[in-house]
Order: structure tokens, then sequence, then C-alpha cells
């Protein structure tokens, strides 16, 4: 089913089209004049347009224009009983997507009607599937069996149904937009877009265009209309990460934005009607830089409906075994080696380094050592230098009690000594958990809940 508005200014008409279309399963509504189609197809979705050429003083070239000005992805096919070759040309140059002349034959408009639609169908895809390409790559699944990360997913399953805006919060490389992505298709709206934007990636002359799109000619350099991202997004998902790089004259256009629930694009006369969701995310304090007046006390309550956050690695160093492998997987798979390992040196020193740059700096940490490697085993040489100095001992010094010049992350390195224990331990009982238990002076309880908080089996 479509929105297809008629614009006729005879009534037998409009009425004639209403009951053909509706016949068709259409949603169809009619106006009489140019004013009124640019305020309706300004008003919401509008997937095609119907117009007569000639409405009394006005003419179908009219609404052909502004409409496109407003609505650029809305179809329009103009008909008349006084055709001739100059005035179908120009409306096709206009961009009417096809040309009837009166009296038409019924299964003729039907035709004319489908194609349009599915031109309007595939161009919307196209562009939904160029941007997606231009973004990179990422699942929605949030990884770790930490508490901190089972609170998150669990209010993920909570708010993926609902239409709520959503702030997540968190340092640099945690994984909002994953976070984001998750929520995204958890709910109603897995099947509609999924759209992202770095705010803080976009020059500050540019980010209005992106987010509410434009008309031709409103800037230099502006050739034809664009769709912003909020008409891109559908009825799915716009993720803003790292809103809180906005400017401030930006804040005070996305805040209309987002309580009317309505856009318009730059050098635009009308509003549209948006129903994408909005999810921000962002590793700034909102309320330290609301307080500092560089950002709007009124967005941040705008966004901050929902907050959600989303914990660093040191936070949920149980969850790095987990990271490894899964990274490690995925980058042998990449490069063709899918036998690829950590030699046991390059894993303590991986569950040993603090990841000031969280997940995505293990990530690439990986696939750099992968890349690089010239066997299936991945030596420590290979691990950037900052991993391979976290914990350097001075000779004769003790693994549990030196402390490297540089200082380090005490609760990896108590982690990372735990975990050669626990493995110590087992070997020396053959793999056997009771045993091993009592050599640690463990209960067999506590020793199941450790060797899983390594991941060890």
């Amino acid at each position: 089913m479509a929105a297809i508005l008629v614009v006729d200014d005879e009534r037998s008409m409009r009425e004639f089209l209403e009951i053909l279309l509706r016949k068709q399963g259409h949603e169809v509504s009619t106006v009489a004049d140019v004013g009124s189609a640019v305020l309706r197809v300004g008003a919401g979705d509008v997937d095609l347009v119907i117009t007569d050429l000639r409405l009394g003083r006005e003419s179908g070239i009219d609404v052909l224009e502004q409409v496109k000005a407003v609505s650029p992805a809305t179809e329009v096919v103009v008909a008349t009983a006084f055709a001739s070759t100059d005035t179908a040309v120009q409306a096709m140059k206009l961009g009417a997507h096809d040309y009837l002349q009166k009296p038409f034959k019924l299964d003729e408009l039907k035709l004319v009607v489908e194609k349009a639609l599915e031109h309007r169908a595939l161009v919307a895809e196209n562009r939904v599937l160029r941007h997606r390409v231009g973004q990179q790559s990422g699942g929605s699944e949030i990884l770790g069996g930490s508490p901190a990360v089972a609170e998150v997913r669990e209010l993920v399953e909570k708010v993926a149904p609902t239409r709520t805006t959503v702030l997540i919060v968190g340092e640099s490389g945690t994984g909002k937009e994953v976070v984001a992505r998750a929520i995204h298709s958890h709910g109603p709206r897995a099947a509609d877009p999924f759209v992202a934007i770095n705010c803080g990636a976009i020059p500050e002359g540019l980010i209005e265009s992106e987010l509410f799109g434009h008309q031709k000619g409103s800037f230099t350099g502006a050739s034809e209309a664009k769709p912003g991202l909020f008409e891109v997004a559908g009825t799915g998902t716009l993720f803003l990460d790292e809103v809180g790089e906005l400017p401030l004259a930006m804040q005070v256009k996305l805040l209309r934005a987002l309580q009317e629930r309505k856009a318009r694009r730059v050098g635009g006369a009308n509003d549209y009607g948006f129903g994408a969701r909005v999810v921000a995310a962002t590793n700034r304090d909102l309320e330290a830089e609301v307080a500092a007046g560089r950002f709007r006390e009124d967005l941040y309550y705008r966004l901050n409906v929902i907050q959600l956050r989303m914990p660093p690695l040191r936070e949920r160093r149980e969850d790095l075994p987990l990271f490894l492998g899964h990274f490690l997987a995925r980058f042998a798979a990449e490069v063709g080696r899918p036998g690829a390992r950590l030699s046991a040196e390059a894993e303590r020193l991986l569950l040993a380094y603090g990841y000031p740059g969280n997940v995505r700096e293990l990530g690439n940490i990986l696939e750099r050592a992968v890349t690089l490697a010239d066997s299936d085993e991945i030596p420590a040489a290979l691990l950037p230098a900052a991993v391979r100095g976290a914990q350097p001992l001075p000779p004769g010094a003790s693994a549990a009690t030196a402390l490297p010049d540089a200082g380090l992350d005490l609760q990896g390195h108590l982690d990372a000594i735990e975990r050669r224990i626990l493995e110590q331990a087992l070997e020396r009982t053959g793999g056997v958990k009771t045993e091993a238990a009592k050599l640690l002076s463990l209960t067999f309880r506590s020793l199941r809940y450790r060797l899983a908080k390594f991941g060890i089996g």
C-alpha cells in the first residue's frame, strides 16, 4: 500500500481517481491546487503525486517543481487532456516519473502507478545501501558475560520494543554503536534502516545538511536536492554518535526536530515529518558540558530519557578471554589462516594490558598481529610496544612484586597472575578440578567460578 496524492481542480476527476486507487489498496488523499498539494506533501510521507497539468490559473508543472523541492523522493505523474511534446519533455526534465494523456485507459494508469512506486522503492533501497556501505561493518551482538554487560543486555531488551530516545554513554571504543544496533535489531524496527552518523566527524558547515537534507541551490555546491539522514532512516533508527560534539547552533535545531518530530531541509520552506527512532551516544560527561555552557540543558534532558552506560574494558576484565577469542577467529578467517593462535607469552601480555582504547584498541592490536604473523602462532614480538612493555620485570624480581618504572595496571597484573596459577594447578593435577581446588585451598565452587571468570575449561 502506498500514500498517493491526487491534484486536480475537477472534483469529479478527484473522486474518480480516489475510488479507483483505493480499490487497488492505496491510501489516497485529494487536493485542488498547488498550495494545498505542497502543504500535504510537506506534512508527511507521500509516495506518489498524480497531478493534472491545468489547475485553473495554476499549472501541474508548478506542483511538480514544488513537490520535488519539498520531497525529492516523492514520485510525480503528470496527466492532462492537452498533451504536447513540449510539456511532456519539460515535465520529464523537471523530474516527473511519467506523463499520461487524458482520457487514459485504466490499465495504463494502473501500470504507470505501479512503475512509479517500484522506482521510488528502488531509489530508497539504493540510498540506504549506499549509506550502509560507507559505514564500518558491525554486528548487534553484545559480547561478554560480566555482570556489567548482563545489566546492559537487560536494559537493551527493555527499551528495544519502545520508541523512547536512548542516550548511550561510555568511553571511546567501548562498543556504544554495537549497543545501538542491538536496540534496533531487537525491536520492531529491525527490518527498517539503521543509519549512523558521527557528529564529530562532519564539518560544522555541513552537519545540518547531513541530518536534515538540503534543497537544490541552497548553498554553493548544492547542485541537486538531497534528503537528510532523518529521511533516509525512514521508520528505522537514526544513531547520533558523539552527539556531544554538536555545535550549539545545531543543538537548537536538533532539539526542535526531536520535540516536534519534524525537520526542514537547508533552503527549504516547509517542514517534513519523520518516523525514525533516535539513539544518541557520547564519550563526554554531558552534565559537565551543560554546566560549562557547551551543551544545552534542554537538549540533554530530551536525549537522556533512558541512559545506558557501556563500561570500559578495565571494569569487565573477565570478558577479555572472550574478546581475544572473538577477534582472533574473526581476523584469522579474514586472512585465510583459521589455525591462528596466540603464543603463551602473547596471551599473558594481552590479558595483563590496561586497554585505554577499550575494545576498539584490542581489536586493532589483534588485527595487526594476525596480519603480520608468518605462522599460525602469533608471537609476543608482534604486539605493540605499549603491550609488550606493560609487565617488564627487573632481573631477579618476581611477577607478584615487581613494579615497572612506567607503572602498571594493577588489576590486570593481578588477574594475569591468578590466571597463570590456576592453569598451573590444573596442569599439576592433570586437569582434576577437585584436586586443583585442594592445591589452592579453595572450595570446588570457588575454583569453578574463577575458571569461568578467565574462560579456562
